[in-house]
């Protein structure tokens, strides 16, 4: 399998993880040699309950023995995409209330993009140095990392930079600009949380030139900070929501929420102004809505920012130069890339699943399903300790 694995599916990296997956359960994933690994990324965010969680599972067992895909999507009424869009209105401020359902994050940052554009009548966007949000060609243009995109362009034109928490730079946007595009928690870039109502500020900036503010929630979103989505803990409100990853606790999937007088823009000149087949599957409609009913019914966000104190609590060593981020999306900081790396490959070794960030190699990724017990916490974050300590005394050595 390992050969073929090789041979015939195409590679991110020349270096890949190898797990072979037989089965993965709650907080666990199992490999085909029989090892049990502690799962410390959630399928990069992604696995909101955990992994084969009874109440997703039967959802999408219902749908599916009801249909699957029967027609392009916004077209056919179908239950389950329509009460998960319903139910998140409810519960978002009440501008956010028309949700346009898609395949993956990137294409709901696309779709964003093109809504600013069509909303606005302007074409340029603002991004931040070191954002991820996405890689196809229009999410990559707002990459704010030259190394990963020079290869792959042109890109989109008439697209310009500020850095994350930099005040002075607000004054690039302009009454030319369509929109700006921020994480909400910049992601690759550390776990980067917001300061001194940056966000706020950002806010203010856009009402003032007119341009729409598009928060990329992919990550945070979905109960991971402590709140339903990361901009609910910062006081404001984005004019365009993204979202995707943990929407529906491992199933692929992204949405973008906006207004519904700007949304309806997308059905008329031109009709179709953004198109998806698979967008709102009835599969991935019904455990996106099972994901939503888990997060609002239990106290699962909640208990979030306690399983916070807890990874905080438990990792502290004198290889641990601090902890970014909030609720279960936080990465602790090593002082190189090369202990990060050595963390990340030791505790795979020992059945403890990390993982790496994208533009901060001293990083470790630690984003749990949020139905991790305090107990599993307690067991990777001694396994964490543990690698520390051999790395700690193989450099003493």
């Amino acid at each position: 399998m390992k050969q073929d694995f090789f041979k015939y599916q195409a590679q991110t990296t020349l270096y890949p993880l190898e797990v072979e997956i037989s089965h993965a359960n709650g907080s666990y994933i199992y490999s085909t040699d029989g090892k049990k690994h502690l799962d410390f990324v959630a399928g990069v965010s992604a696995c909101t309950l955990g992994h084969s969680n009874p109440k997703v599972l039967a959802a999408i067992t219902e749908q599916l023995n009801k249909y699957m895909h029967v027609m392009v999507y916004g077209e056919y009424i179908q239950k389950p995409a329509v009460e998960f869009c319903k139910l998140l209105a409810e519960n978002l401020p009440s501008s956010l209330n028309k949700t346009y359902l898609v395949n993956s994050g990137t294409e709901a940052v696309e779709g964003a993009m093109k809504l600013a554009k069509r909303v606005t009548g302007r074409s340029q966007i603002i991004s931040c140095v070191n954002a991820y949000h996405g890689n196809t060609q229009g999410s990559m243009s707002v990459l704010g990392n030259e190394e990963r995109k020079g290869a792959f362009r042109p890109l989109l034109p008439n697209v310009d930079f500020i850095t994350f928490n930099n005040e002075a730079d607000l004054d690039k946007i302009t009454t030319k600009t369509a929109g700006i595009i921020l994480e909400t928690i910049q992601g690759s870039a550390g776990f980067i949380t917001p300061k001194n109502d940056f966000l706020k500020k950002v806010r203010a900036k856009c009402d003032e030139t007119g341009t729409m503010l598009i928060l990329d929630e992919i990550q945070p979103g979905f109960g991971r900070t402590g709140k339903l989505f990361g901009f609910q803990n910062y006081e404001m409100v984005p004019d365009i929501l993204v979202m995707g990853k943990g929407m529906a606790s491992g199933m692929p999937v992204g949405a973008f929420t906006a207004n519904e007088k700007h949304m309806d823009l997308l059905a008329h000149d031109p009709k179709c102004g953004h198109i998806t087949t698979f967008g709102g599957h009835p599969v991935i409609a019904a455990a996106s809505l099972t994901t939503l009913k888990e997060l609002l019914e239990t106290d699962l966000m909640e208990q979030t920012l306690i399983k916070e104190q807890l990874f905080r609590k438990y990792l502290v060593h004198p290889l641990i130069t601090g902890i970014h981020g909030l609720g279960l999306m936080l990465a602790a900081m090593t002082p190189s890339d090369e202990i990060t790396n050595q963390v990340i490959l030791k505790c795979k070794e020992k059945g403890l699943i990390l993982f790496w960030l994208m533009f901060e190699g001293k990083a470790i990724r630690i984003t749990p399903p949020l139905t991790i017990s305090e107990d599993e916490i307690k067991i990777g974050c001694e396994i964490i300790i543990e690698a520390l300590n051999e790395i700690q005394q193989e450099n003493n050595e």
